[in-house]
């Protein structure tokens, strides 16, 4: 029942000598092979553009290393310039993504320090010159502004209101929401009611997961690593189960399609196929120096995938493939 694919790019995804960062070392060269891939199947794709090496996301966002002792003035050209190639290279190939991202969970800035959130205008600055760029190449393209915080409404409506103050316009608002993170299914459904009118933006659940086993009901290998905790394991309002799974997904597709005015356009699952296979991490020793990160880089995210530790389909998988509107 897919019909999108997000794809994300890191600008150089590689250390000083050549080796690669891990975690899909998501580079140009991979970009073009997953959307001609599918676009053969009939997908649309969203293009995630991360204006890092490696992850990007409110915890870290390093720039990219050419630009790592650039001021904000080169870097606000820096990002026009880098936008501008990545889809002039994407239209010779015909790839023009449906969608672009501009930044990656970006509620803390962007591009460390000159776009963290305590100087706005460097952060509009940085984002204007992204959306600039697409614009002028692909002007079919919708523009996303994704923020982490899919609960919290008091924390985005404080975004919004400084960006549209100072930045381009944007078609829609990219959420991210993982219940043990970002609050109950009213607070995103709230949030999307509100932003959605607030703004007169389209809104979009851009990552979305929900554990199907409970971590303390695994091995202690199983569990390394992962990133729902008992402590915040207790926040979740649905059993970790298959079935609670399959519960959950239900509920946000139906509150995504109740958004006012038809304004809730859809979800990304995050990382449905993030199943354990050996040096499938997040990371490597590589890219763990160049975001200045102890590790491990192992997998945080296989109790929440579609598909169990076998890589068979889960019966949440059916849900959201039979769910209608």
């Amino acid at each position: 029942g897919a019909n999108s694919l997000r794809i994300r790019l890191w600008n150089d995804p590689y250390s000083e000598d050549g080796k690669p960062y891990g975690a899909g070392t998501s580079d140009f060269t991979k970009l073009v092979a997953l959307a001609s891939a599918g676009k053969k199947l009939g997908y649309s794709y969203l293009l995630d553009l991360h204006y890092s090496d490696f992850w990007a996301d409110p915890g870290k966002q390093f720039p990219p290393k050419e630009w790592a002792y650039a001021d904000a003035n080169a870097l606000e050209k820096y990002v026009y310039d880098y936008t501008k190639d990545v889809l002039l290279k994407l239209k010779r190939l015909n790839l023009l993504p449906e969608m672009v991202q501009v930044g990656n969970e970006i509620t803390n800035g962007l591009m460390w320090p000159h776009g963290k959130w305590d100087n706005v205008d460097n952060i509009a600055r940085f984002i204007s010159a992204g959306i600039r760029a697409v614009r002028e190449v692909s002007p079919d393209s919708r523009v996303m502004l994704h923020l982490d915080c899919g609960g919290n409404n008091a924390r985005c409506r404080e975004w919004f209101d400084a960006y549209v103050q100072r930045g381009e316009d944007f078609d829609v608002i990219g959420l991210s929401y993982y219940p043990f993170w970002h609050g109950t299914i009213e607070d995103l459904t709230n949030n999307m009611n509100d932003l959605s009118q607030r703004y007169q933006k389209d809104v979009i659940v851009a990552e979305v997961s929900m554990d199907y086993a409970d971590r303390e009901k695994l091995s202690p290998e199983q569990r390394k690593g992962m990133a729902t905790k008992p402590h915040l394991a207790e926040a979740v309002e649905y059993p970790m189960t298959p079935e609670g799974q399959s519960a959950f997904m239900q509920k946000v597709m139906e509150r995504i399609t109740q958004v006012p005015e038809g304004r809730g356009k859809g979800f990304y699952y995050w990382e449905p196929a993030w199943i354990p296979m050996p040096g499938c991490g997040w990371a490597n020793e590589e890219s763990l120096n160049y975001i200045q990160d102890p590790g491990p880089g192992g997998n945080e995210w296989a109790n929440q995938a579609l598909f169990d530790y076998d890589g068979n389909a889960l019966p949440a998988l059916k849900v959201i493939r039979d769910f209608q509107k």
